[in-house]
């Protein structure tokens, strides 16, 4: 079972369409009760739980049984800086000790290109980069069989199949859609632990890409 925090973002229902197709048990974590059905659309199951407001053992009960822990969480575009700090690190950081606490082996977090440098301005986007930052910092001084995708711009269009995968930073922009399909793939390949990938729009299909820098 695959547990997914921020379960009704288009990443997350992306991905969980990907995994209850080829047979994966996916929970999917959400604030709004609204939201279930879109869940439930894209083949998962899902459980209400605020990873913003939820403490470690009320979120760890939510992915009991999950072998692998996902957050693809945010506070969104139109948030303040302070739910930069409480979603995009707090939440990301209790869901990375409810991972422990149930014993899920692979952590795979959605994070930013920008997170290697973060900027030290006061401005909305130079918080949220640190506070992705500090995020990966944690899950990279965790036990877990971690994996770090720190995409560029996200857009909605259509999926390619198609990405460039490095280990260094660079910018570009990628589909939410090829976002999911690469951490769908990531999940299957146990060499991705402990590796931090940056992922925009490219030429290669994404086991080329992959396997490339694996």
């Amino acid at each position: 079972m695959i547990a997914i925090a921020g379960g009704h973002g288009k990443i997350a229902l992306a991905l969980t369409r990907r995994l209850s197709a080829r047979g994966e048990g996916v929970v999917g974590l959400i604030r709004n009760p609204d939201h279930a059905e879109d869940v439930r659309a894209a083949g998962g199951e899902p459980a209400l739980c605020d990873v913003e407001r939820a403490d470690v053992q009320e979120i760890a009960e939510a992915i009991t049984g999950a072998s692998a822990v996902v957050f693809a969480a945010g506070a969104g575009p139109g948030s303040g800086a302070e739910r930069k700090w409480t979603v995009d690190r707090d939440g990301a950081v209790r869901l990375l000790q409810a991972a422990v606490t149930v014993d899920a082996a692979r952590y795979l977090i959605v994070s930013s290109v920008g997170a290697e440098a973060p900027p030290a301005g006061k401005d909305t986007f130079s918080v949220y980069l640190r506070a992705k930052a500090e995020a990966d910092e944690a899950v990279q001084a965790s036990d877990r069989a971690w994996t770090i995708v720190r995409p560029g711009r996200l857009t909605d269009a259509p999926a390619t199949g198609h990405v460039r995968v490095d280990l260094a930073p660079h910018r570009g922009e990628v589909p939410r859609e090829d976002v999911a399909a690469v951490l769908d793939t990531l999940l299957q390949v146990p060499r991705a632990a402990r590796r931090i990938l940056y992922v925009n729009g490219g030429e290669d299909s994404i086991e080329s890409a992959l396997d490339a820098v694996l």
